[in-house]
């Protein structure tokens, strides 16, 4: 009669109510210290600005509580650990000592880690958003405790943990997401491949993307536009023609090809009878951002690449036609 008061009264469903409120407490915190503690405040605020509406109110509820990332990492911790030591406690009244170790285990180890975890690390945004007020709270009674725990953490480790992406890494990103355009990704190829170009533009100079003047189009200054040379200049499908004087390294100019249009098919006309237009030079160290800047103004969209060494024309190009190479 005792055991069987013991399985069926009033006592056992409390114990029992009490050791499932334990291990789903204990479950919580344990995905919510996974799942809150994996978001940095960098994702949360990207987020929250340009994410979709569902992950901006999420985001939004989830950035005060995370802010202070050690005192959340505290709390958390603090109320896990309490969860799973209170856990064999309730259990031993109702089991033997060995079993109480056994069952509690097996609970916290399926119930309070495995499970918990895995849910939060798929939807963590969702579930951290849904309960923020109770960790606001949790926050608040273990402050006590958290609070010099957390300032020390940040004394030895620092407060802010601010995982931004460097130069390689980011360009690293965005080829990934190139390479699952097929696959849903929303980046297409010839987006990364702009957006790459962008990211190295500070690291190269002008000497690393120009045009050897050896692989260069060009037209000596006293040559004839006849249907032969017009016929050529069509065929390369350049918009703008570098011209020299005598040797292809005398670079003296450039002419666009649109004014051609208006000449007379029947008439030999001089290259130097045609507009010429003056091309910048620009030393071989020159950024591409700067350069990029010049074009910008309009003045040209063709430079001519000099040696510093000796201040000879090394190349030329055309930034019309290749538009994410300021030079070639």
């Amino acid at each position: 009669m005792a055991i069987e008061y013991r399985c069926c009264g009033a006592g056992f469903w409390v114990h029992l109510g009490i050791i499932t409120f334990l291990v789903t407490f204990a479950g919580l915190m344990s995905g919510l210290t996974l799942g809150l503690m994996s978001l940095s405040l960098v994702d949360l605020e990207v987020l929250a600005k340009s994410g979709t509406p569902t992950d901006r109110k999420y985001a939004e509820k989830i950035l005060p509580v995370v802010r202070r990332q050690h005192l959340l990492l505290c709390t958390l911790l603090i109320c896990n650990a309490a969860a799973m030591e209170a856990l064999p406690i309730v259990l031993d009244s109702l089991v033997t000592a060995w079993g109480a170790i056994l069952i509690s285990v097996t609970l916290i180890l399926l119930f309070g880690e495995i499970i918990p975890q895995a849910v939060c690390s798929r939807y963590g945004l969702a579930v951290g958003a849904a309960v923020a007020p109770v960790v606001r709270v949790l926050v608040l009674i273990c402050f006590p405790v958290a609070y010099p725990i957390s300032k020390l953490l940040d004394f030895l480790l620092g407060e802010g943990h601010e995982a931004l992406f460097r130069r390689a890494e980011l360009k690293t990103l965005v080829d990934l997401h190139g390479n699952e355009a097929g696959k849903g990704g929303e980046l297409t190829r010839d987006e990364t491949t702009i957006i790459a170009g962008a990211l190295e533009l500070t690291e190269k100079t002008a000497s690393d993307a120009m045009t050897p003047i050896s692989e260069t189009f060009a037209v000596d200054i006293n040559a004839k536009l006849d249907s032969d040379m017009r016929k050529m200049i069509l065929e390369k499908g350049h918009s703008r023609i570098p011209v020299y004087y005598e040797q292809p390294r005398n670079i003296i100019g450039l002419i666009l090809v649109k004014n051609l249009l208006a000449i007379h098919p029947g008439d030999d006309v001089l290259v130097k009878n045609v507009t010429i237009r003056k091309i910048p030079r620009v030393p071989e160290s020159m950024p591409l951002y700067d350069i990029l800047n010049e074009f910008q103004k309009g003045h040209s969209h063709m430079a001519v690449v000099v040696r510093e060494c000796n201040d000879k024309e090394h190349s030329a190009a055309d930034h019309q036609n290749e538009a994410n190479k300021p030079v070639q």
